[in-house]
């Protein structure tokens, strides 16, 4: 028998990830997974993609289980962290001795007016996916407010549904302060050739009566669906409420994911965690690097000595082109792009060394990329 115990707060990739790496590490004792999602863990990046074009189900996109002994409860949010127990909002007392904080991040709907409507759609859970995608059905237009990955990925997804739409690109190109202008030029001839018009250097003033979308351009555009791709905010609430050091909004950690409070980690998108190899700490929103922070998490409260060390990286489908990225995160001096056959490579380089790569129909480069991203070497030559 041993008193040992551990409490995952979180569904999604860190926390699933995290309950089944403490116990392949050995971690004993009872384990409880308690998520606020009604629904069993699944697969999130599919939402914007196969899912919301209908050419994928719910058990298409059902995550591996945290394992058999494992107990999971659904729909019943934690709302407080003592220090050594939670608690839900049913009430029920969850006691710890290690505790794994994986609550995610939530849509970011900007502050304008209207913005907050019933009818204003937002995609980040797997019921907001099934509502837009039956919404899709009866709609003949969509505006999509902001062209960051998940933006460009529900344009093209709601475009081949037969729904005509507008994005609201608050740059010049999608995406050109983080991926830069050559990369954003050939995102938005993606989109343009899905049949998807974008709106340049445009930002969103109001919605009225729930469909009515203002710009500064567009003083008056009607459509039958709004849909807000405009960020994420991570939920530390309860990281705040329990005294846990929080910096940039998020909740720090060192590189074993461990924050101020002993026995209390933190991974994912809440975490603003340090990374060795990077030198410092880094806020990452990735769905791969919230599974790999989770098995550090989960390893360091089963008692092994991981850290999270790895470049963060992630893969993108825009229609039929997939995008493969890896950076630090944090901002570039020169992006360096190079073709290559069938498809292309963007270098980044901040102080002469290799921050991040992008790349499409070119894996060696992205392989090759991570590596010298993470030995702080130079991009190749072009």
């Amino acid at each position: 028998m041993t008193n040992e115990s551990l409490v995952v707060i979180g569904s999604g990739p860190a926390g699933v990830s995290a309950a089944r790496a403490f116990r392949e590490a050995g971690g004993r004792g009872r384990v409880r997974l308690l998520s606020a999602d009604p629904n069993p863990p699944y697969a999130r990046p599919p939402l914007s993609k196969d899912f919301l074009r209908g050419e994928s189900g719910e058990g298409d996109i059902a995550l591996e289980g945290p394992g058999d002994d494992v107990e999971v409860t659904l729909g019943d949010p934690v709302v407080e962290l003592g220090e050594r127990e939670v608690r839900t909002a049913s009430g029920a007392v969850h006691p710890f001795t290690r505790c794994v904080l994986a609550t995610g991040a939530e849509p970011m709907r900007p502050p304008v007016p209207g913005a907050d409507h019933p009818d204003v759609r937002c995609l980040r859970s797997l019921a907001s996916s099934r509502e837009l995608r039956s919404a899709a059905r009866s709609a003949r237009s969509a505006v999509v407010v902001g062209a960051g990955f998940i933006g460009c990925e529900a344009a093209v997804s709601l475009a081949r549904l037969g729904v005509q739409v507008t994005v609201l690109c608050p740059e010049s190109v999608p995406q050109q302060q983080r991926l830069g202008r050559d990369a954003g030029e050939l995102i938005l001839h993606w989109l343009k050739a899905e049949g998807v018009s974008v709106l340049r250097e445009t930002r969103l003033e109001s919605v009225t009566e729930g469909h009515r979308v203002h710009t500064e351009l567009v003083p008056a555009l009607d459509t039958d669906l709004v849909l807000l791709a405009t960020g994420i905010r991570p939920r530390i609430g309860l990281a705040e409420k329990a005294g846990l050091a929080v910096e940039r909004g998020r909740v720090h950690t060192d590189e074993h994911l461990r924050t101020s409070r002993p026995g209390v980690y933190a991974a994912g998108d809440v975490a603003f965690a340090h990374n060795p190899s990077a030198g410092r700490a880094l806020a990452v929103e990735h769905w791969g690097e919230g599974l790999a922070m989770g098995e550090v998490a989960g390893r360091s409260a089963a008692g092994e000595a991981a850290s999270w060390d790895a470049v963060p990286g992630f893969w993108s489908e825009i229609g039929d082109h997939v995008l493969k990225y890896a950076a630090w995160g944090d901002g570039f001096d020169h992006a360096c792009p190079a073709s290559r056959d069938g498809g292309f490579t963007v270098w980044y380089e901040r102080g002469g060394t290799a921050v991040g790569v992008l790349t499409c129909n070119a894996d060696q480069d992205y392989e090759r990329g991570s590596e010298l991203i993470r030995e702080h070497r130079a991009i190749p030559p072009l």
